[in-house]
């Protein structure tokens, strides 16, 4: 079993390891995972229980895949991978490929590559995706590779990430979209795919930087806030600047057969190494061709 290493630092009075874990951003899912046997946990090197009291400078030992169940099948689809230790696994996702599986798509989906590429290495490894792409939206997908990991990835702002996109018509100014979005409900109450504005939504905020003008679309940077299911999108329809191709809010293109939108840029923190870890990847070649103009990014 692989463990990560924690040296308890400004602990409170009577602090357990799950007060103590909880107050450092640790989810209640993974806390109640590693209570499932005995020996996930060890306080200076002795098996110990969530309830167990910590001091400063106590050495506590985590395991890192306490659930290691996963109803992911296995695909043969390459990998392009941008980045890989012992913690994150980063790969560039094509446009056409969902992240996730889903009903329509068990098996031809990102997720089920990683599972397959991973296998070899961990018979046990489950397919912990930090932030998922729309099917039609490529670029940087981050997997964590253990409990642990996944863990202190989503209860902290330990990744940050840029998106570029073609808008259609003109964006001469920078922007900052502060619209809440919601989920819409088909006629049995079920959630559809598409978003809309509304206040009865969550808070989304969007910050747009018009980077390159083809006389025709604009190309810009996005930077977002809170990461909502389709918040560029949606966000940038409501001002009436719909990203080129993207026929759920917008219109089709002959210029690129798909929404234009990329996550090109991201930054990870990963603190188990204490790293930070800067990733770029060129933007496809279809979204390219589908500007009137060459791109040239920083």
């Amino acid at each position: 079993m692989k463990f990560n290493k924690i040296i308890v630092l400004n602990s409170e009075t009577k602090d357990t390891v799950y007060t103590y874990l909880k107050r450092n951003g640790f989810s209640e899912n993974y806390l109640r995972n590693l209570r499932k046997k005995e020996g996930y946990i060890k306080l200076n090197g002795v098996t110990a229980y969530t309830n167990a009291l910590v001091h400063n400078n106590d050495l506590l030992e985590l395991y890192q895949n306490p659930n290691t169940t996963s109803s992911v099948m296995q695909n043969t689809i390459p990998l392009d991978i941008v980045y890989e230790d012992d913690d994150i696994l980063v790969v560039n996702k094509p446009s056409g490929i969902p992240t996730t599986p889903s009903r329509s798509h068990p098996q031809d989906n990102l997720s089920s590559a990683v599972l397959a590429y991973m296998f070899s290495k961990d018979e046990d490894f489950i397919v912990r995706v930090v932030n998922r792409l729309d099917k039609e939206t490529a670029g940087l997908v981050c997997i964590a590779k253990h409990s642990l990991i996944s863990n202190l990835l989503n209860s902290n702002n330990y990744i940050t990430k840029i998106y570029y996109a073609i808008c259609r018509g003109k964006i001469s100014e920078k922007l900052t979209i502060d619209k809440k979005i919601d989920t819409t409900l088909n006629e049995y109450g079920f959630n559809n795919h598409r978003r809309v504005i509304s206040e009865l939504g969550k808070p989304a905020t969007t910050f747009v930087t018009p980077v390159l003008f083809d006389g025709e679309n604009t190309l810009c940077k996005f930077e977002l806030v809170h990461g909502r299911t389709h918040q560029i999108r949606v966000h940038i329809s409501s001002i009436d600047h719909p990203l080129l191709g993207d026929t759920l809010y917008g219109e089709a293109s002959k210029k690129i057969a798909h929404t234009a939108l990329v996550c090109a840029q991201m930054s990870i923190y990963n603190p188990i190494i204490k790293k930070q870890i800067i990733l770029k990847i060129d933007l496809p070649n279809d979204f390219r061709d589908a500007f009137n103009q060459e791109i040239k990014l920083d």
